[in-house]
């Protein structure tokens, strides 16, 4: 079960949606310069270490269902 293409695309969605949302900051962050009303890089920022704590919480889910297992 642990080669089941619907779990690696999943997995491999949450990171993509991770690098898209620090793409997102860092472009915020050059565009915007110094204005410090703006929020939309703390907001950015704040979803990727939502997605990435999320991931984390997926794959020991997953592995402790047994349904991934680490390689190596």
């Amino acid at each position: 079960m642990a080669d089941s293409p619907l779990i690696k695309a999943f997995i491999i969605a949450i990171f993509v949606m991770i690098l898209a949302s620090l793409a997102t900051a860092a472009f915020n962050l050059f565009r915007r310069g110094r204005r410090q009303e703006s929020t939309a890089t703390v907001r950015a920022l704040t979803v990727r270490v939502a997605l990435s704590f999320g991931l984390v919480i997926v794959l020991g889910v997953l592995y402790a269902l047994g349904i991934i297992e680490p390689n190596g």
